[in-house]
């Protein structure tokens, strides 16, 4: 009697269905226009930005600006506190918008259900593979900005700096997340990719203002929020919630803390996948 695959024969099987997702799914990207558009508009980005920190030297950027700490920090805050979070959700849009959705809209999906891979692998592979290829884009602005700011401000690199790319990298992770349940969401790439969009660009903001403005309530469930870290970490010292204003126009700015925001992202990144994983599991390829 053939007792049957062991469960860490099956365990590994899916991890080697993954491997092999990721791997074809990181080389359609590659192959693909829109990787080397979005690799334009990262390069023109931190063109832009080098132009108008090497040609005008503006206040902007930390030239002639008196500081206590490591004078470097305005120029890391300006460059990568300002435009990081645009580059993560173009990236997050480009790779991981219609990565689900497309399979429905293309019919590409109905080469996959007849082969013996399970839809978790299909699932986790092109995330992987999304979020290697986002990774790529946030790793070439970062490395801009340090060039510029090494040829600039000399070699004495905020520690600061390395600390909000890490938090980037950690944002990247939980919105790509929350993109890829959109995806699954829709069968059609454009809508998924417009709402994803409207969401972190439109729908958090204006929740977090009024919140904010209106009810002085702490935006705890937003990940735009949560994502501030990312700018908040480059100042020195760290900020913290205050309220400001007087009599009627007193208001109360609230400022996540370092522990608070990663735990906001995390929760994101474990409930959006595994929704967005129950979705792509039960929609039928009709």
């Amino acid at each position: 009697m053939n007792p049957g695959p062991s469960v860490e024969t099956a365990r590994i099987s899916t991890i080697a269905q993954v491997r092999i997702v990721t791997k074809y799914a990181f080389l359609n990207y590659f192959r693909s226009r829109r990787f080397y558009v979005m690799l334009t508009i990262v390069l023109l980005m931190s063109g832009l930005l080098t132009f108008a920190a090497g040609y005008y030297r503006p206040a902007f950027f930390g030239f002639g600006v008196p500081t206590t700490g490591n004078p470097s920090l305005p120029f890391y805050t300006a460059w990568w506190g300002n435009f990081v979070l645009l580059v993560t959700l173009l990236s997050v849009a480009f790779f991981g918008g219609d990565a689900i959705s497309g399979e429905f809209q293309n019919k590409t999906g109905y080469f996959l259900v007849p082969n013996p891979i399970r839809r978790s692998a299909v699932y986790a592979g092109k995330w992987f593979a999304a979020l290697i290829a986002a990774t790529t884009m946030l790793a070439i602005f970062a490395l801009i900005a340090l060039g510029n700011g090494v040829y600039f401000f000399g070699t004495s690199v905020p520690y600061e700096f390395a600390e909000s790319v890490l938090f980037a990298w950690f944002d990247l992770v939980a919105v790509l997340a929350f993109a890829f349940m959109f995806s699954s969401l829709f069968k059609s790439s454009a809508i998924s990719v417009l709402m994803i969009v409207i969401m972190l660009l439109f729908v958090f903001n204006i929740v977090d203002t009024i919140l904010t403005a209106v009810a002085g309530i702490e935006p705890w469930f937003s990940i735009v929020y949560a994502g501030s870290i990312i700018p908040s970490v480059l100042t020195v010292p760290y900020p913290t919630t205050f309220t400001a204003g007087q009599g009627p126009f007193r208001q109360t700015v609230f400022v996540p803390t370092i522990p608070e925001g990663l735990a906001i992202l995390a929760a994101y990144f474990v409930v959006t996948a595994l929704v967005g994983l129950y979705l792509f599991e039960k929609k039928e390829f009709t």
